[in-house]
């Protein structure tokens, strides 16, 4: 079987090109999103598969469970992923669809996990900071994480920059144990 990636691009991009097409890329990322984590909750995913039930029934039950109106061309698009049986890569289309948008507005999605609250100015330095390594405007979210005891943790993309009291004692622990 191809990887889910490859099979999910041509999805994620005909998608992307309708969405800029209607300039609803920013209103059908989050419907796509949802979409995506309810074939992925353990209690939907084994129904999205399940041969007792119609096209029709998994269409009915993924947008109930998603709980979002969904705009003609989503619906569209929904029952085409059923229909050909591609519900496990919509979480890999809702990933390459954000990617591409980001791509189109020339920014990048930053995860900025710290032990403590910041505030607004140090989180305005940080990310003035990372915009000096990353050439694309920064979206961040900030997220706790107290298991890093100090420092900050960032990612954007599949760079990781981490600067936490954690990573520094996991480095000293596999020095001294070398």
């Amino acid at each position: 079987m191809a990887e889910l990636s490859t099979v999910a691009r041509p999805y994620a991009e005909a998608l992307f090109s309708a969405a800029r097409a209607k300039g609803a890329a920013d209103a059908w990322l989050p419907l796509l999103e949802a979409l995506a984590r309810t074939v992925s909750e353990p209690q939907i995913a084994p129904l999205t598969t399940d041969p007792r039930l119609s096209d029709q029934h998994r269409f009915e039950l993924i947008s109930a469970v998603a709980g979002a109106a969904l705009p003609p061309e989503l619906t569209a698009f929904l029952k085409l992923m059923i229909q050909n049986g591609r519900l496990a890569a919509l979480p890999e289309v809702a990933a390459q669809f954000r990617r591409l948008k980001n791509d189109a507005e020339g920014t990048a999605d930053c995860l900025i996990e710290t032990a403590f609250a910041l505030t607004d100015a140090q989180l305005g330095d940080l990310i003035q900071r990372l915009g000096r390594t990353f050439p694309r405007r920064l979206k961040a979210e900030l997220r706790l994480a107290p298991q890093l005891i100090g420092g900050v943790r960032v990612t954007v993309g599949d760079r990781v920059l981490d600067g936490s009291v954690r990573a520094r004692l996991d480095a000293m622990r596999v020095q001294l144990t070398a």
